[in-house]
């Protein structure tokens, strides 16, 4: 009685089976999706303190997590993606690392010369600067991606400052892998004229930072990449959890711009979390009031 019991029950087992191996498989295929989509533009303006009289505000494209590696991030797509920031008209580029496609599930990878060249088309009057992540370091090796970089005309600031235009721009090396140069940053920037504008591949570096880098921008964290309702994002990228994981935050006086990128690591899924880039509007206040007034 038992044994035929559960030989009825075996149908209905299978079925529920069945039901949950096609709602897994399309949620999968959902989230593939989702980083086939054009990366999101994103916004933001931000008042900084001791802005030269008389000077205009600044465009900044923050680009990070390229992640170039087929199928989904080719060359190819890249430079249509790239034609999308130029017509935005930025009038400086940062590129906050994370080159590099390091996913099991890719097809193709690709050499530092081919990721390079669809970035080179990248136009900003004040110049495209970029930092290296820790993928470009871990899998790649610092000259190579470096080298390739520089190779197509942009500026790598990894521990290095820069004047561009009015501002200070002070790139960090990545935290992750033991790269960020603080103290010889900080020091630098203090020798320079203008506002400071930070940037890095990760924030996890921002809370060793002085008060005078009051505009940060980064990436590495994905904005979580798989973020569920309810739950939250299933793996932080983070030692710090969500504090920097995604969007404009304001902490203690300081304003962080973090970028979701346009690639994927680890697995070739987004949800929650779609791909983006910033276009983040720099200046005094009350000529980020008109351009606020204008939108």
């Amino acid at each position: 009685m038992v044994s035929g019991g559960g030989l009825c029950q075996t149908p209905a087992m299978l079925r529920a089976l069945g039901v949950i191996l096609v709602l897994v498989l399309a949620l999968a295929g959902w989230c593939y999706l989702n980083i086939l989509a054009d990366p999101i533009v994103r916004r933001a303006t931000i008042a900084v303190p001791g802005w030269p009289a008389g000077a205009a505000p600044l465009r900044v494209a923050l680009i990070s997590d390229v992640h170039v590696q087929g199928p989904d991030m080719p060359p190819e797509r890249v430079a249509r993606i790239v034609e999308q920031v130029n017509a935005q008209h930025p009038d400086i580029v940062l590129l906050a690392g994370d080159f590099v496609g390091d996913r099991v599930l890719g097809t193709r990878d690709y050499s530092d010369a081919e990721i390079a060249a669809p970035l080179a088309r990248l136009s900003a009057p004040l110049g495209v600067y970029a930092v290296l992540g820790n993928h470009d370091y871990t899998y790649r090796g610092i000259p190579r991606m470096w080298e390739a970089l520089e190779r197509v005309g942009i500026r790598v600031l990894d521990n290095r400052v820069q004047h561009v235009g009015v501002l200070t721009l002070a790139g960090i090396g990545d935290v992750h892998s033991g790269h960020a140069a603080v103290p010889a940053v900080v020091l630098a920037a203090a020798r320079m004229p203008g506002p400071i504008l930070a940037f890095m591949h990760s924030p996890d570096v921002i809370p060793r930072l002085p008060s005078q880098f009051g505009v940060v921008l980064a990436g590495h964290t994905h904005c979580g990449q798989i973020v569920l309702p309810w739950y939250g994002q299933l793996a932080s990228a983070s030692r710090y959890g969500d504090r920097y994981r995604c969007g404009v935050i304001h902490e203690s006086g300081r304003t962080i711009v973090v970028g979701a990128g346009w690639g994927t690591s680890i697995v070739p899924f987004r949800l929650g979390a779609p791909p983006d880039w910033w276009l983040v509007t720099v200046g005094p206040a009350q000529a980020l009031a008109k351009v606020r007034a204008a939108r």
